[in-house]
């Protein structure tokens, strides 16, 4: 049976663990305010680029770019995006488990399957089981910025268009609310013509190009990828923030009851003593008489 001193110590670093977890929540907080901003100021943006990219790739024909010619898609890319740290729930655990089983069945299809990784969690994660990895990047959680997007849609642009792969997919976490994050798959590659009607087209006409289509397709293509990495990379950072702020709140709250849980044990031990010592004084006394 512990004693009174190993309780008190006991409660001593409950109490500790539970000012650390306490600051996290609020740095989590503050982090997820800003977080939150930046990806509700870049999803229309990303959403409207992907509209307009597909509208017109349906109007050039899928063969004016290898960015939208189809493929026979016997080689996939799957790009995942994790965290570089830890203490945020289930967030990873959840992503990693839907990028395995993704890379299982398609390897099961007779795909041949290719990963690469944005976090040092998800990077750690298929290293320990020995899984091949053609690319890792670390150390963006926390100071995203556009250029770290562009770098990744360069790289996978150019061995897209050298036939690396034929197909993209992009497996990151949507961010929903700071309760809420969903696990997305994405193709991000090839470039999916969205179905335009034939009273649409009609009704706005065909587009003229200036210089050419070919040479528009060549600068927005690449653009649009860079974009649309650049949203999935700020949904993962507001997934982090949100998810390691409830993480926190919980550990919080149970640290708060298992210090009740053991003063209340405290107490009772020190009366046990209590109460064994005037027992003992009690029966000295009685042996005196």
């Amino acid at each position: 049976m512990p004693t009174l001193r190993d309780i008190k110590r006991r409660i001593t670093s409950v109490k500790s663990t539970q000012q650390i977890t306490k600051a996290m929540k609020m740095v989590a907080a503050s982090k997820l305010r800003r977080a939150q901003d930046r990806i509700f100021e870049a999803r229309p943006y990303a959403n409207k680029m992907f509209s307009v990219l597909s509208s017109l790739a349906v109007r050039t024909g899928r063969e004016e770019h290898s960015l939208l010619a189809k493929r026979s898609r016997s080689k996939i890319e799957i790009l995942v995006i994790t965290t570089d740290r830890g203490l945020c729930g289930a967030l990873n655990s959840n992503i990693l488990k839907k990028a395995y089983d993704f890379n299982r069945e398609k390897k099961k299809d007779d795909y041949e399957a290719s990963i690469s990784t944005i976090g040092r969690k998800g990077r750690d994660f298929f290293r320990k089981r020995n899984i091949p990895m053609r690319k890792t990047w670390v150390g963006l959680s926390g100071k995203i910025t556009y250029s770290n997007a562009q770098e990744i849609a360069r790289d996978i642009v150019k061995n897209y268009t050298e036939e690396l792969f034929d197909e993209v997919c992009l497996v990151y976490n949507e961010f929903k609310s700071a309760m809420q994050q969903r696990v997305i798959i994405e193709k991000l590659l090839p470039i999916e013509p969205q179905k335009v009607e034939k009273e649409e087209v009609i009704h706005y006409g065909e587009f003229i190009y200036e210089p050419s289509a070919s040479e528009v397709l060549d600068t927005l293509l690449p653009k649009h990828i860079e974009v649309q990495i650049f949203r999935a990379l700020l949904e993962s950072e507001a997934s982090e923030q949100g998810a390691r702020m409830t993480a926190m709140d919980n550990a919080t709250r149970n640290a708060k009851e298992l210090i009740e849980k053991l003063t209340l044990q405290f107490n009772k031990a020190r009366q046990a003593a209590i109460t064994k010592e005037l027992m003992e004084v009690v029966g000295g006394a009685e042996a005196l008489k």
